[in-house]
């Protein structure tokens, strides 16, 4: 029997990312939207249509209405206003309606990037030393450079550019401006890694599935910081577009291998992440990988990283679809519910896949 799944997602609109030059992060949530919308299709499943915009109180009124059999959750905020992410899991958890992907809290947690970095190093997973700095604090400036600058409460690589890695206190009072008056408050600053860059994506709820890893891999002019930055994501003509290359599998030892998705999975779960997440990693100076990000509910449009670590470990976009679906399921027979379409549905195992490194929850 079909499923009725409402693939639900944030309408993008003009936002203060437009000043910036930053609107192509927010208009990229619709290539995930038609990726996912044509796989469900391609699953017979029967697939609702669910833009969502501004007030409130109207999308509680569609989300209330809805009559899925699970929502397939792409809703990354309103637009200018990331924090309001977790409103479509919250209300949907409340419904007790299935839905694909992190938890409100998580993402709640996730946005707050010194407030994860804080939760890793209470559990002693490394991540940068760092500090929230705005100018009326600068004097409590105490880590070494270089330094690295970005929004504390950002994703998609907003407000990361090349002036975002400075070596000089009066390139950090610059750059520490520049983020509080761009996106309010105060600026996350870290001590830049230098070494290799990795991200995996971990799948799962109590039985964990990492992904094949990815590197990224630059080939920027000596003087350029390594660094993702919005163009590297975002602007096919850009340097740092042309010069940033994810590689997957990654080209590396196997006891890199081991930390890099022990390391993963450590912040997955720490984290309280639920059905799939991704983990970026560095290693410093002195060989040590640390966390420099984690993201529940990543992109997963067919060119993003999450996708090519699927297509890596050996899973078409459709099964990867299908996969988050079925996690999203999963969760509901763990809170002691019965989906009502999941359990007609033939489950993918984890083994089938070539690229997975399987892990069982204690």
């Amino acid at each position: 029997m079909p499923r009725r799944v409402a693939v639900v997602y944030n309408q993008p609109l003009s936002s203060r990312y437009d000043e910036r030059g930053e609107g192509k992060a927010v208009a990229g949530v619709l290539g995930a939207v038609t990726a996912v919308k044509k796989a469900l299709i391609e699953l017979g499943d029967t697939v609702i249509d669910v833009p969502l915009s501004l007030p409130v109180s109207q999308v509680i009124n569609i989300l209330r209405s809805l009559d899925a059999d699970v929502v397939f959750n792409l809703f990354e905020g309103f637009c200018g206003n990331p924090e309001t992410e977790v409103l479509v899991p919250e209300i949907l958890s409340q419904l007790r309606v299935p839905y694909t992907g992190c938890s409100g809290p998580v993402l709640k947690l996730a946005l707050d990037k010194a407030g994860v970095n804080e939760v890793l190093k209470n559990a002693g997973i490394p991540t940068p030393d760092f500090q929230v700095l705005a100018l009326q604090n600068m004097d409590r400036f105490n880590l070494s450079f270089p330094c690295m600058v970005k929004p504390r409460n950002e994703d998609a690589s907003h407000g990361l550019s090349e002036s975002s890695v400075v070596n000089s206190f009066d390139m950090l009072r610059r750059q520490v401006k520049n983020v509080s008056d761009s996106f309010g408050g105060s600026a996350l600053v870290e001590e830049f890694l230098a070494g290799r860059e990795f991200n995996a994506t971990v799948l799962g709820n109590d039985k964990i599935y990492v992904l094949p890893v990815s590197e990224i891999v630059y080939s920027l002019p000596r003087e350029v910081p390594r660094i993702l930055t919005f163009a590297a994501k975002w602007d096919v003509d850009s340097p740092y577009y042309k010069g940033t290359q994810a590689v997957c599998p990654a080209e590396i030892e196997k006891h890199e291998h081991h930390l890099i998705t022990e390391t993963a999975i450590a912040a997955f779960r720490l984290l309280g992440c639920r059905g799939y997440a991704r983990i970026d990693m560095r290693f410093n100076d002195a060989g040590q990988l640390n966390v420099i990000e984690v993201n529940p509910n990543p992109d997963i449009s067919p060119d993003a990283g999450a996708a090519r670590q699927a297509l890596a470990a050996g899973m078409t976009y459709t099964q990867f679809v299908e996969k988050i679906i079925q996690l999203s399921l999963e969760k509901e027979y763990n809170a002691g519910k019965n989906p009502s379409h999941g359990e007609k549905r033939q489950t993918i195992p984890g083994g089938h896949f070539k690229g997975y490194t399987r892990v069982q929850t204690v």
